[in-house]
């Protein structure tokens, strides 16, 4: 389908930007990578009157390090989470796990910054942001505020980010030595959203999990943090018998939605799976 009408702006900065949201009200959306709001312009659940493209600002971009965290630009593309030096020696996460995400022409236009505003859990960002503890900072016409991404997801494209606000980066710490990391996502086919996904970050010490943080993706309204599923491993050694716990509790609170991908059954059981494969590989990786 054809989108209905609709007035284009180009700002050249975030002032600029927060300005037209400002104005144009509930009327105006953001455009970003365009992935996930043009679909659905098309099939007409989003009509906005005014598009107010972000691409022309070039303070949304790029990856840094800053005051001892690492500093990612929302309209930083995926490809470039990938190509990334600096997040390959310092955030390896999220150099690796976006592969996983689609396929190179999306991955060449699709950014995290969108992928996280829009609030949408079968996204992957949602996810690895919450088991990556980033913060998350916004701006909008008044103050520019910093919330961290585990309180940002209120539901299904339902976010803390104001109709006036935008997303501008994406702060994390860098890996301490040691840390483990993974990503598991089931998915039918290259380009389709997960049926299940998990995301871990891991660090241990004498034999035994010393912290650990655990995110899923699209098994529930918004993306999640599993921490029952934490405190079961925490303390103790990574045994067969304690992934098989963490992932009973990571069921516990999956609530996901039967599609194509199958029934809630099969999304929680897989919610399972792939939690236990994360855990090992992140195990794996702690050295």
């Amino acid at each position: 389908m054809i989108p209905p009408n609709f007035d284009y702006h180009a700002p050249k900065t975030v002032g600029e930007a927060i300005t037209l949201l400002g104005s144009l009200g509930s009327e105006a959306k953001l455009l970003a990578g365009g992935h996930s709001l043009l679909p659905m312009m098309k099939l007409r659940f989003a009509q906005p009157a005014h598009l107010i493209d972000i691409n022309r600002i070039p303070e949304l971009r790029g990856i840094r390090e800053d005051a001892g965290e690492i500093v990612i630009g929302a309209m930083t593309v995926e490809r470039e989470l990938i190509e990334s030096k600096l997040l390959q020696q310092k955030l390896p996460l999220l150099a690796d796990a976006p592969r996983l995400i689609a396929d190179p022409q999306v991955r060449n236009r699709g950014t995290i910054g969108g992928d996280i505003a829009h609030g949408d859990p079968g996204n992957d960002h949602p996810a690895l942001s919450i088991a990556l503890d980033a913060t998350l900072v916004l701006e909008g016409p008044q103050v520019r505020r910093s919330v961290k991404a585990e309180s940002f997801f209120h539901g299904t494209y339902m976010t803390d980010l104001a109709e006036d606000e935008i997303l501008c980066e994406i702060r994390i710490a860098p890996f301490a030595a040691g840390t483990g990391w993974a990503y598991e996502k089931l998915k039918r086919k290259t380009g389709d959203w997960a049926t299940a996904g998990a995301a871990v970050v891991m660090r241990m010490s004498g034999g035994a999990v010393a912290s650990v943080r655990i995110a899923l993706t699209n098994v529930a309204p918004t993306a999640l943090r599993a921490t029952a599923a934490e405190q079961l491993l925490i303390g103790k050694p990574l045994s067969e018998a304690a992934i098989d716990a963490a992932a009973a509790a990571a069921m516990a609170i999956a609530d996901p939605q039967e599609d194509l991908r199958g029934d809630r059954e099969y999304k929680t059981a897989m919610t399972g799976q792939m939690l236990k494969r994360a855990l090992r590989a992140a195990a794996e990786r702690c050295h």
